[in-house]
């Protein structure tokens, strides 16, 4: 790596917050968030130049009746199926937003795997470890997290699985 991560010094949002104490190299990305834009995770591709590939949306699911959170790529969708069978369970929705929310501690478009108010079991999609590097959100639209998919990882304790669909 030709240039150092910035850690963020202080502040910040859960997630931030969460990197920093957990000694973890970040870099922060912000962009001017457009409320117009159909969609978050390709909005925040295209402000920070970086392939769709490499940027994860974090998605909220129920997985027969308990919240599961899923990272996929944002050029694709959550296989709802395979994120079932990663957490051993047999059938998975979208959560409602507004529990979503409550639970994660986020707004919609800003939930982050990390700092979430009420951890919940996450499932990486096993593309992330194809790249150094992903991003994913900080906290808040507008914000990403760049860092290593094996720290994501570690920090989430997430378990590592093929739930992203191109």
């Amino acid at each position: 790596m030709a240039k150092k991560p910035r850690k963020q010094q202080s502040g910040g949002t859960p997630a931030t917050v969460a990197l920093t104490t957990a000694g973890v190299d970040f870099t922060v990305h912000a962009y001017d968030h457009d409320p117009a834009h159909p969609s978050y995770g390709e909005e925040a591709a295209q402000a920070m130049g970086v392939s769709p590939e490499r940027v994860f949306k974090t998605l909220v699911a129920d997985v027969d009746g308990a919240l599961v959170v899923g990272v996929v790529p944002v050029a694709g969708s959550l296989d709802l199926k395979a994120l079932a069978a990663a957490v051993g369970g047999k059938r998975a929705a979208m959560a409602d937003p507004a529990l979503a929310e409550r639970t994660t501690g986020y707004v919609r478009g800003g939930i982050s795997p990390l700092g979430q108010r009420k951890k919940l079991p996450t499932v990486l999609d096993d593309s992330a470890t194809a790249h150094p590097t992903i991003c994913v959100s900080a906290g808040r639209r507008g914000l990403e997290v760049e860092l290593a998919p094996d720290e994501l990882a570690r920090l989430t304790a997430a378990v590592l699985a093929p739930i992203g669909r191109a």
